[in-house]
């Protein structure tokens, strides 16, 4: 690595030490600008999703409520009812709720006041009935639900709506019953169209190039925060909204979520970076492990099991097979590698991996017992992480989805703990 670089990038202070250590990094560019506000959108060409695209939802989800018994479903502000909808609001002690019946148009009710702003991001049905501040935002519920000729029958929510949301429709319509609205919720969201993937894509493309520029600029003394506001800020400056970041260094990596302790890059440290943004909507998540220095043969022997184990996931996702079979499959893996086939440290803490789309978490899961069967479009991440607490951790993360001849990957994991970028997978349908 050539120390005028450093120099001109960095200072002559700081230059040394801390860009030797990066030596062995053969993905480490040190003709990059340490300037995230150098870094261009590339997000500009995505293209949200249409109005003919929600519809399709709508006709789907009405489909899916005829199969399972339900005369409508009532949606909270949330994933749900931007992915419907497209109307992205907040949950308040003022209700504001989308109404799909089984059959007819939508409707939205929100107080009064918030009719303006809430319109600004509707974007099917012009039916949004308001409340007064003195009034029952469960009657106008009833109102709307009668106007469809639904006065009985069972009425749909989701697991996360409130339980005052859920008391109230009862008061206000107590001749219909409640039900879980998940089988028609999940069974649009759970199966991504070409659309929806694309964005995706995206957001892993930003996220990618983001760690590209972070990897060649990380120096010895850098907190967790430093690490963190570089990386959101690089993939903002790439398009990303809603970034985030996890950084955690040293025997902090041990702790999936990390811990409140103060950590420092410092020469052989154990980076470990988990990160991600959305484009349009829809979300990406990738983790990375690294070693600022040289790395001792057991956190190199650990990165390249953790790398198999990404590969031993990939080969069990099969179409047809239950998620869990991928848990399974990585479990047995790192117990012939004398780890623990369950949840025991040092080891795998967590699931395999999680569904992925307008959510960063959100059902179902490569998890023990998930019986659900693997099918076409639907999306996850592929994390199988090994952690000995006192020591590190190693986490690699990659999401892919399901085609009808198996996974695909949106980035490709790295090849080993010195090139530990990765690379974008060109995006088909």
């Amino acid at each position: 690595m050539d120390k005028r670089h450093f120099l001109k990038f960095f200072g002559a202070a700081a230059a040394a030490a801390p860009m030797a250590s990066l030596a062995k990094l053969s993905d480490v560019d040190t003709s990059i600008s340490p300037d995230p506000s150098t870094l261009n959108d590339i997000t500009g060409s995505s293209t949200p999703i249409s109005l003919a695209e929600r519809r399709s939802r709508i006709e789907k989800a009405q489909a899916l409520m005829k199969q399972h018994d339900m005369a409508a479903i009532l949606v909270e502000p949330g994933a749900a009812m931007d992915y419907f909808s497209g109307v992205q609001w907040w949950r308040s002690e003022r209700l504001t709720a989308l109404i799909i019946p089984q059959k007819g148009e939508v409707a939205v009710v929100t107080p009064f006041f918030e009719k303006p702003s809430v319109m600004e991001s509707l974007k099917v049905g012009d039916d949004v009935r308001v409340w007064q501040e003195h009034e029952s935002p469960f009657d106008v519920v009833a109102d709307i639900l009668k106007a469809r000729g639904i006065t009985s029958g069972n009425l749909g929510f989701e697991s996360s709506v409130r339980y005052f949301v859920v008391s109230g429709m009862s008061k206000a319509m107590p001749a219909m019953n409640i039900l879980p609205a998940e089988p028609v919720t999940l069974g649009c969201r759970m199966y991504k169209s070409a659309a929806e993937l694309t964005l995706m894509h995206k957001a892993n493309e930003v996220t990618l190039r983001a760690y590209a520029f972070v990897f060649n600029n990380l120096k010895i003394g850098m907190s967790q925060q430093d690490v963190k506001v570089l990386m959101n800020s690089a993939q903002q400056q790439l398009g990303g909204s809603n970034t985030w970041c996890l950084a955690l260094f040293n025997d902090a990596s041990a702790y999936p979520h990390g811990t409140n302790a103060k950590q420092v890059i410092r020469e052989g440290s154990v980076v470990l970076l988990d990160s991600g943004c959305s484009v349009h909507g829809y979300q990406s998540d990738i983790s990375r492990t690294l070693v600022f220095g040289k790395a001792s043969q057991k956190v190199e022997d650990v990165w390249n099991i953790v790398r198999e184990g990404q590969n031993v996931a990939f080969a069990a996702a099969k179409v047809g097979e239950p998620a869990g079979a991928v848990d399974d499959a990585v479990r047995a893996f790192y117990a012939s590698k004398g780890y623990s086939k369950d949840y025991a440290l040092p080891g795998l803490s967590h699931r395999t991996g999680h569904g992925i789309g307008m959510e960063g978490h959100e059902s179902v899961n490569f998890v023990r017992g998930e019986k659900t069967a693997l099918e076409k479009g639907m999306c996850f991440s592929n994390e199988p992480g090994l952690y000995i607490p006192g020591e590190f951790g190693v986490r690699l993360e990659d999401c892919l989805f399901m085609t009808n001849s198996g996974p695909a990957y949106f980035t490709e994991p790295p090849s080993s703990l010195t090139r530990p970028l990765g690379k974008l997978v060109p995006f088909t349908v």
